[in-house]
């Protein structure tokens, strides 16, 4: 398959504990002639913070028009850049992580993480376990659970995902006329529907 040609600049944000070598990222990558996929973590993962990743982003972008494609948490970094950022023109949301720092603070993991001030976490990307401190946990309460971003946008979700429930985008979704909520057969990957997400993402993001 030839990548297609872009005629504006398009970030694409892995989820977490991934990077830009994960299936999705090289599935857009296949089909995107000059996507961007940084590695939101910037080399330091124990450090990771949301504000962190968002001025990562900001950076990379440089004032630019830019369109974002998201996956898990890069789909909730996705939607806070958005609602701060303007120039950010549409979005595409894969299982965006809405909630996110209400839903890790309820694991049951929490209390023990915040006692330790580090947890270790298996990174995907580099397939072993890593350390992440508990400041990640602490500066993702300083951001809302649903950014109100007012950019056009396609969230896809899927309604056996039990990382990230599908209600999150329903919910999101029913307050956000701008946002085209997709619920598809399939878990919090996706890979078993990129096919299906690529045929409305390329059509939105490539007129």
């Amino acid at each position: 398959m030839e990548p297609v040609p872009l005629l504006m600049r398009i970030i694409y944000l892995h989820g977490f504990a991934s990077g830009p070598a994960s299936k999705k990222a090289a599935f857009f990558r296949e089909r995107m002639l000059s996507l961007e996929v940084p590695d939101l973590a910037a080399g330091d993962f124990e450090n990771l913070t949301i504000s962190g990743q968002l001025e990562l982003i900001g950076d990379l972008a440089g004032g630019e028009q830019i369109s974002l494609i998201g996956s898990s948490l890069g789909g909730y970094l996705a939607a806070l850049y958005a609602a701060r950022h303007p120039e950010a023109a549409r979005l595409v949301l894969m299982a965006p992580a809405f909630g996110f720092a209400r839903r890790w603070a309820a694991a049951p993991e929490a209390e023990n993480w915040r006692k330790a001030g580090f947890l270790d976490v298996y990174h995907y990307g580099e397939k072993r376990n890593r350390r992440l401190s508990y400041a990640f946990i602490e500066d993702a309460f300083r951001y809302e659970d649903f950014p109100d971003f007012k950019q056009p946008a396609l969230v896809f979700h899927g309604i056996r995902d039990d990382v990230v429930p599908a209600r999150f985008s329903s919910e999101f979704a029913a307050t956000h006329p701008n946002a085209r909520l997709h619920l598809l057969d399939s878990d919090h990957e996706l890979i078993d529907v990129l096919e299906i997400i690529w045929q409305g993402a390329e059509s939105f993001l490539l007129p």
